[in-house]
């Protein structure tokens, strides 16, 4: 990301940003609410065009292609709220990104959608309607929606939110699999002590622009943090 600025209007939400995420590192990007934390991701993941600036994943120039293009080019998402397709048991909420992302279909789909459903926990509730899951299984569908994807980035955002304790280490484990799979994460969390224990280095944005980065005991010495 080389000077990213997005502007709403006269807003200014990201302003000049500029920072790199290394294949295989897990970064978490901090700071308050209102400081340009989700703006970023959605111009990462395409839904916002950058207004100047610009962003490059695995060595291409991809600043304002549309969501499903960086699906396509393996930079999958979750969202702050979990967007299930409701009316499609959880099974078949995986069965679309590998079919319109990675071009599996069929049994073939259905036999890696159990795969990646066995390894979240979620294998008993393949065939339940997604609508019906609870916090934490709708957070880890979210995590297996995008693992179905196949990508090389995951841009999390708020995986943990509004989940106890125990959901929290959960959900934590399965993103340190997923790192361990091959999978570069870039995460937004305001719960800090999960956002520390994962993260190798942070990046920490206030009013729009990163006041410091560096890795994580560095970034909570800073007064200004």
């Amino acid at each position: 990301v080389n000077q990213l600025t997005k502007k709403f209007g006269g807003f200014t939400a990201v302003n000049g940003i500029s920072f790199e995420v290394k294949r295989g590192e897990i970064v978490g990007l901090i700071g308050p609410n209102g400081s340009g934390k989700s703006t970023t991701f959605n111009v990462l993941a395409g839904l916002y065009a950058p207004t100047a600036g610009t962003v490059t994943f695995d060595g291409q120039s991809v600043g304002g292609l549309p969501p499903y293009q960086m699906c396509q080019r393996r930079l999958a998402r979750t969202f702050q709220i979990p967007r299930p397709f409701r009316s499609m048991t959880v099974l078949e909420n995986l069965m679309v990104p590998l079919a319109y992302v990675c071009g599996i279909s069929g049994h073939k789909a259905e036999e890696e959608a159990m795969r990646i459903l066995t390894g979240m926990g979620l294998a008993n509730k393949a065939q339940v309607l997604s609508g019906s899951l609870s916090q934490v299984e709708l957070r880890k569908m979210e995590l297996a929606r995008a693992v179905a994807a196949k990508p090389k980035l995951l841009v999390s955002d708020e995986a943990m939110a509004g989940l106890a304790g125990a959901e929290i280490d959960e959900v934590l484990e399965l993103l340190f699999e997923l790192n361990k799979m091959g999978i570069t994460i870039i995460m937004i969390e305001h719960i800090m002590h999960a956002v520390m224990k994962f993260s190798q280095r942070l990046v920490c944005l206030d009013a729009g622009k990163i006041i410091c980065q560096g890795d994580p005991q560095t970034i909570i010495s800073n007064p200004e943090v």
